[in-house]
Formats: structure tokens, sequence, C-alpha cells
């Protein structure tokens, strides 16, 4: 597949680059792009929930009445769950939701998405360009010069610039990341892919 490779204008720079069948012509797998934005997601959590139980509860353990004779039930005590302020019953405990993954899944995974974009046409190629500023607005010219400004969008760069992760860090369809920081998650949430030419061969190295 060929493509074209634009400036950060959204001119035609006149070169072009030939995308590698193997990363972006390949048929999608729906599974397991879900497999692994689901262990992104497991990742994510803390795992640090936690409520008390009846022998935790910080109340009295006195018996609350006799045993017989009061014509109601029998209660033990006040931690009991069946009281307000007692202890839940199996409430969560902190635990870890994170789950291996093979590495060639992962691998299959972020080349599905990859090849789903680029049947879609949502992928552009840029020359690498830095910014001068930190100015949000020159960030916002360069989605506006691709004519991506209402599309949630990836900007996948070579090395993260100061000032171009400042100048795109206030807009809230925008994302820069490294080429090695390349997540299965900011690939399957982004509409449209920007990948900067350097950054481009590094995914094509290490997918193939």
């Amino acid at each position: 597949m060929e493509i074209k490779v634009l400036n950060k204008d959204g001119k035609e720079t006149g070169k072009k680059i030939n995308l590698s069948e193997e990363i972006f012509g390949i048929e999608p797998n729906e599974h397991v792009i879900w497999l692994d934005v689901k262990q992104y997601l497991a990742n994510q959590r803390q795992g640090t929930h936690k409520s008390k139980e009846r022998a935790e509860v910080n109340r009295t353990g006195k018996k609350l009445h006799r045993q017989k004779g009061t014509g109601g039930a029998r209660h033990g005590s006040r931690r009991s769950p069946i009281y307000v302020g007692g202890g839940t019953v199996f409430g969560p405990r902190p635990r870890d939701y994170s789950f291996k993954l093979n590495k060639k899944v992962k691998s299959l995974a972020k080349r599905s998405i990859l090849s789903a974009r680029a049947a879609e046409g949502k992928i552009l190629v840029v020359e690498d360009f830095a910014l001068s500023a930190p100015k949000t607005k020159d960030y916002a010219a360069f989605l506006n010069a691709l004519n991506i400004v209402d599309s949630k969008s990836l900007f996948i760069v070579d090395g993260i610039d100061n000032n171009l992760y400042l100048s795109a860090r206030n807009l809230p369809k925008t994302k820069v990341t490294e080429k090695n920081e390349v997540n299965i998650f900011d690939l399957v949430n982004a509409e449209k892919l920007i990948i900067s030419e350097s950054s481009l061969q590094y995914l094509e190295s290490i997918l193939i």
C-alpha cells in the first residue's frame, strides 16, 4: 500500500512511502484487539478497594439481649451485617486484575487495528518537524491543515519534543505519544492516526 507523505502544512511533499502489507494489510482480528484492550484496562486498575467485614468493624461485641424468651430472633452482636453500621457480606477485597497476554497476540492486535485504519484511509504520514515554541494555536493549525481538527487523533512521533507536547496537551481530541509507548487503547480510541516518517520505520521493525 502506497501513501503520500505530507508536511506540517498539510501539503504533499512529493514523497511516497510503501506501507508494509504484513502490518497495514492483514485481515483484522477483532477478538485479539478486544483481548489486548481488556488487558490494558485491567492493568490500569489499582485493585485497592476494600470494605470491612463483621470481624473488622469497630463495634461492641456485647450480646444485644438474652438468647431466649424475648419473642424475637436471637442476636449476638451489633457487628452483624443486618444492622446499620455492621460489617459487609462478601465485600470487595484488594486484588490484582492484571493478566498475561502473549507477545504474539499483542503484536497481532496492533497490526489488526493498524490494518483496519489503513483500509479506512485514516492513516496520515507526515515528515518529521518540530515547533519553535509551545503554542497550542500552532498545533491546532497543524491539525486544521490536515483537516482532522474535529476528529480524535493520535500523533506518533520519533521522540517527544517538549514544545510539541505542551502545544497539544490542552486540545481535548488529540494526543501525542512516542513511538515506543504506543498502546492498543490509544490506537483503538483514535479516529485518525498521524505517524511521522521515522516512527513509521520503527513500528514496522518491531511489529513484523
